[in-house]
């Protein structure tokens, strides 16, 4: 022990240089955007490709947990196009009108298959980190979507790696409205719970009960319309009582992410540009 105190005594100028040099990078990297950009940038390359075989590993014992996600998934898809061909028809539709509807998404939407790397859950801002990059054509402010529905926002890609904004990070903040109307608000999380997050903004007239579905307003260039983003659990006033804040039952387990889907859509970078400009 005394050889102990003997060594820190005698170094204990490095130590503070040490500390005070760690401190200096937390504070440059955590309030400042362009730094912080760099630093994910960097790193996204660096433990890219330590995440791809830990991520690996971990989603080999989630298969089973997965795939049966995928099979109710795809279950309720097939039921939804049934429906929707039987309500085409009733309303005295062709079968070439039917086709043209079905294939509609796959005329303006590229569907980009991605893997998870990483993942955090427990954080104030979580990220995701995808094994494909913009040489498989991702780009920042894509839509992220998994079986269970939205899963979160592109934020920076490198040539073979993406990171994701959560939808469980403070950052984050999706336009959803109830299914069925045109009631809409947007989505944050509160740190805490990942199985929650609230809808706030939403218009004090709007009508809505508990267990109603909650699902992307198609209000801007990130998700189409219609995306399952969860159902209604609680209702209460905002702080102002303007509006409602309601909390929602998110329909993706975020603990269990493992293969996704990277939304991109043919109108994405021409909306972005013309807001852009008006913006200016």
């Amino acid at each position: 022990m005394r050889n102990l105190l003997n060594f820190l005594i005698k170094y204990n100028y490095w130590f503070l240089f040490i500390l005070l040099e760690a401190a200096s990078f937390i504070l440059l990297f955590r309030f400042n955007h362009y730094q912080q950009s760099v630093y994910f940038s960097s790193a996204n390359v660096v433990v890219g490709k330590f995440y791809e075989v830990s991520g690996g590993i971990s989603s080999y014992f989630h298969l089973k947990a997965t795939n049966q996600d995928l099979l109710d998934r795809n279950l309720l898809l097939e039921r939804q196009v049934a429906t929707l061909e039987s309500a085409l028809r009733d309303k005295g539709s062709d079968s070439l009108q039917i086709a043209a509807v079905l294939n509609a998404l796959d005329d303006s939407t590229r569907i980009i298959k991605a893997h998870v790397i990483n993942n955090t859950l427990n954080l104030v801002d979580n990220y995701i980190t995808l094994d494909k990059g913009y040489a498989d054509g991702i780009r920042p402010e894509m839509g992220v979507v998994g079986a269970g529905g939205v899963i979160g926002i592109v934020y920076l890609t490198s040539a073979k790696y993406s990171v994701v904004i959560s939808a469980l990070n403070s950052k984050s903040s999706i336009s959803c409205k109830i299914k069925g109307s045109e009631y809409f608000g947007y989505l944050k999380w509160e740190h805490g719970d990942s199985s929650s997050a609230y809808l706030k903004d939403l218009p004090r007239h709007a009508e809505f009960n508990l267990g109603d579905t909650i699902v992307t307003s198609g209000y801007s260039t990130v998700f189409p319309a219609g995306i399952m983003v969860g159902t209604v659990d609680d209702m209460s006033d905002s702080n102002d009582g303007l509006s409602y804040l309601v909390k929602v039952k998110l329909s993706t387990n975020f603990g269990r992410i493992n293969n996704v889907r990277v939304i991109a859509t043919a109108r994405h970078k021409k909306q972005t540009e013309l807001e852009r400009k008006a913006m200016k």
